[in-house]
């Protein structure tokens, strides 16, 4: 899967990587990309979370779940990189936030 940046959009950032929009370079469809930086001193337990993660991510499939697309490791930047689909109408804490604001549920 080659990818290329859709104008650094930087989406968001957790505790250990973080997230940014891109675009497929041959169908332009936008995906999300999460880098987690590997420094010597990222911890094993982080490796070993990064890796479940991309384990059960790629054995998932259900449409209320972020589909998988690829993971790889960036060289130059010593980074574990995910692509994942994008979800355009934000994540769940986003839609609870929003739903409870308007007084709505599920």
């Amino acid at each position: 899967m080659v990818i290329e940046l859709v104008r650094k959009v930087f989406l968001g950032k957790g505790t250990y990587c973080s997230v940014s929009l891109v675009v497929h370079k041959h169908d332009n469809k936008k995906y999300a990309l999460k880098v987690l930086k590997l420094h010597e001193n990222t911890s094993e337990r982080e490796k070993d979370n990064a890796l479940a993660e991309i384990r059960y991510l790629a054995s998932v499939q259900h449409p209320n779940v972020i589909c998988y697309k690829a993971a790889f490791i960036d060289e130059p930047s010593s980074s574990l990189c995910l692509v994942m689909e994008y979800a355009n109408s934000g994540d769940l804490a986003q839609r609870i936030k929003y739903l409870r604001e308007n007084d709505q549920m599920f």
